[in-house]
């Protein structure tokens, strides 16, 4: 998935939730990505933080420590 994508696809996600008392939007927010991002997604979602994560909501970022992170692939 490309960066754009992710970021997008995230802050659509945060802003949808951010009428929420703020931990439940945060909460929202990963259970969101956990249930309808397969591990493909996750994993670029991972790689893009892992870069800075430029562009993404604050929320995201916030949300992303309850984020599962898919299994890696084996070798």
């Amino acid at each position: 998935m490309e960066p754009a994508t992710t970021v997008r696809m995230a802050n659509q996600i945060a802003d949808f939730f951010k009428g929420y008392p703020h931990a439940q939007a945060v909460k929202e927010t990963a259970d969101h990505i956990n249930r309808f991002w397969e591990p493909r997604m996750r994993k670029a979602f991972f790689d893009y933080l892992a870069t800075g994560g430029d562009g993404l909501d604050p929320l995201v970022k916030e949300a992303a420590v309850l984020v599962r992170r898919p299994k890696p692939e084996a070798a």
